[in-house]
């Protein structure tokens, strides 16, 4: 990409952990956003937090913090919370998820740059703690999540409200950025994790759904509302989706169903058309259409249905997929130090025709020297001085 990236001359002091904030801090920075993370002299809990490279270094802390500078001080030391005030106050942006420490809230940081925009996950609404794991526990998808007849929740894999919320705070801080340019006004944004679960429960309709009527049930691999569901094929898996009439008069034509479903409509009284009929009649279509599926490799199945709207895709593994990351534009090949040449993801946002490559994670307290010499403007015997105090790390 040629020029300047939308949010050059941006600079946001992050004070993170794990996922949400992290996450929110590599979008802006995968921006052209300048993110200074700072972490604990040593690290933070997230340092070492699985998966790891065959070096033992963090793939998860790498993966979030790519594109950024990193910079380490003894949080709790006055000095090394001054640093990070002024840090704050040169910035005049804070992304935090980090417990609130004396000089760093807020109010403090806002009396010295009264145009701070300071944007806090939390937990809660209320302040309390909480994370992925937990808020998902409640917001009742576990109860939906799994084979049905099963009694116990079933967890799902991936952290899909910390991915969430990350992004909610990366929106929130661009939109008090932008009501600052407007009107010179900071702002404090704060967002809760559980929050972003309850709302996202209430914006897809499961919430109004259980007032309403009947919570919903557990189906396994069936869509809701439609027809849709995993299939077996002679060598593998693959899950197919309907969710319009050319959908589906597109995968009986295809499979050479069409009389079938025709004659099947007759004896149920039902219209395929209808998203609601093919959901009623799901195991009765999933029978006929099984054995198409059971007598085909999957690139057969590939095959019948390319050309076709019919939604599908082949069930891969993390290992099938890593296989083939040569191929997805998205991705490049990244040195990251500490871990080794591997093919990483650059920023899914497209700019114009162009894709963001991806950019190494620092390495913990790579840049701190570098941002007190340039951004507080500290001589060199002043940097000497707060690493003799253990202030900041030695190099």
């Amino acid at each position: 990409m040629t020029g300047t990236l939308p949010l050059d001359g941006m600079r946001v002091v992050e004070l993170s952990s794990f996922v949400a904030t992290p996450l929110g801090g590599m979008t802006l920075a995968q921006l052209g956003a300048d993110v200074i993370r700072v972490d604990q002299v040593g690290g933070g809990p997230d340092i070492d937090r699985w998966p790891l490279a065959p070096s033992g270094r963090s793939l998860y802390w790498a993966g979030l913090n790519k594109g950024k500078r990193s910079v380490t001080v003894d949080l709790r030391s006055p000095e090394g919370r001054e640093l990070v005030a002024g840090l704050a106050a040169e910035s005049g942006i804070v992304l935090t998820n980090a417990p609130p420490r004396r000089g760093l809230g807020y109010d403090e940081l806002k009396a010295a740059r009264p145009d701070l925009i300071h944007v806090q996950l939390q937990g809660t609404r209320d302040g309390g703690n909480a994370v992925d794991y937990t808020v998902n526990a409640a917001a009742g998808f576990p109860a939906i999540t799994g084979p049905p007849g099963r009694d116990a929740p079933v967890n799902h894999a991936l952290p899909a409200w910390d991915v969430a919320c990350g992004l909610y705070l990366a929106v929130g801080l661009l939109a008090a950025e932008r009501h600052r340019l407007r009107t010179g006004e900071g702002q404090s944004i704060r967002v809760a994790l559980q929050d972003v679960a309850l709302a996202t429960a209430g914006n897809l309709g499961y919430l109004a759904e259980a007032q309403l009527g009947e919570p919903r049930r557990r189906l396994g691999n069936h869509l809701f509302g439609d027809f849709g569901r995993d299939f077996a094929t002679a060598d593998g898996r693959v899950m197919v989706a309907v969710l319009t009439s050319r959908h589906w008069r597109d995968l009986v034509e295809a499979t050479g169903l069409t009389e079938v479903s025709a004659a099947l409509e007759r004896a149920l009284g039902a219209d395929f058309r209808r998203a609601g009929d093919r959901f009623a009649c799901r195991e009765a279509l999933g029978g006929v259409l099984a054995p198409w599926f059971a007598s085909r490799t999957c690139d057969e199945v590939g095959d019948a249905l390319g050309g076709t709207s019919v939604l599908w895709s082949r069930y891969r593994d993390f290992a099938e997929v890593a296989a083939a990351l040569h191929r997805e534009p998205l991705m490049g090949e990244l040195d990251q130090p500490g871990i080794g040449p591997h093919l990483a993801p650059g920023s899914p946002l497209r700019l114009g025709d162009a894709s963001l490559p991806p950019a190494p994670a620092p390495t913990l307290g790579e840049h701190t020297e570098e941002v007190l010499r340039d951004v507080l403007n500290l001589p060199p015997e002043r940097i000497e001085a707060l690493r003799g105090i253990g202030a900041i790390a030695a190099p």
